[in-house]
């Protein structure tokens, strides 16, 4: 975790506490996990825009981490309200919202139901509509008893096997394409880190995940035709964990819209490549054309 990293700051919201971090300085961005997640995963997600002068602010979303949930901030209409409460106790009027995954829903729903707070929106393989989220490599590991402990082992002593996995359940790569990006990734320090220490950090978050479970497939409308804030939608065009469809259903629905479309990118392409530097320049370059 970066040296100027600022966490352990929770903040009371009318639909109860939310944990935050927030990590250096400029215009200001509020990023939204994905599921699993936690405010440490934002930090590491959101390295890149850390670097290139943002004042990034990373919350948790209700039961992940020492956010609490409850029944009164289930949903993703709620949450949106909880992350706009820490925006306002920093003062913050105006900001971006960068998303991933399972932070798209309460992501739009802030967007569509702020329109004067939210100057712009990047959903990063974000969900768009109902969604049923698919069993997975770790999430069968973590249904063990010791399944937290297993994953850390990986990470340990077995990290190649662990990115080999990861990589399989995020994208939808034959076994060539796979070999290779593994390969790629086992020998760069970056992004063999990024891989293994997001896997470490989302291993047994059960409540928030089972929360996001039980909500997606139902969820109300998230308001995509009111959205008024430009957007970029980023998609790896093989991701096999949240679908290029619900990117292609924002499109349908936003007003003022536009795509950077990762071809061969998995679920986590924008941070592992293929086409990482130029997916994470045009998210930078478009903040800085529409800054809060």
């Amino acid at each position: 975790m970066a040296d100027d990293v600022r966490l352990g700051t929770v903040v009371d919201t009318p639909a109860g506490p939310m944990q935050y971090l927030e990590v250096g300085s400029g215009s200001p961005v509020l990023f939204v996990h994905g599921s699993p997640g936690g405010c440490d995963a934002g930090e590491l997600m959101t390295r890149f825009l850390v670097a290139a002068g943002f004042w990034v602010i990373c919350p948790s979303r209700p039961g992940y981490l020492d956010t609490p949930l409850t029944d009164d901030n289930a949903t993703p209409a709620v949450q949106g309200q909880m992350q706009l409460a820490v925006m306002d106790s920093l003062g913050i009027d105006r900001f971006a919202v960068v998303c991933w995954s399972g932070g798209g829903p309460s992501s739009y729903r802030l967007a569509a139901d702020h329109p004067d707070r939210v100057a712009a929106l990047v959903p990063i393989a974000a969900l768009s509509g109902r969604h049923t989220i698919p069993r997975s490599f770790s999430g069968h590991i973590l249904e063990r008893r010791y399944g937290k402990w297993i994953i850390d082992e990986m990470v340990r002593h077995s990290g190649k096997s662990l990115i080999k996995a990861t990589l399989a359940e995020e994208g939808s790569f034959d076994k060539s394409q796979l070999k290779t990006l593994v390969d790629e990734i086992w020998a760069d320090d970056d992004k063999r880190a990024f891989v293994l220490d997001l896997a470490a950090i989302i291993a047994g978050r059960r409540p928030g995940l089972e929360n996001d479970v039980a909500q997606f497939p139902v969820m109300d409308d998230l308001g995509l035709g009111s959205i008024t804030a430009p957007v970029l939608l980023v998609h790896g065009t093989i991701d096999s964990d949240v679908a290029p469809e619900h990117s292609d259903r924002a499109a349908q629905q936003l007003r003022n819209v536009e795509r950077h479309d990762i071809e061969g990118g998995s679920h986590i392409g924008p941070w592992t490549g293929p086409g990482e530097v130029e997916a994470q320049a045009h998210i930078v370059e478009f903040l800085r054309a529409h800054p809060a």
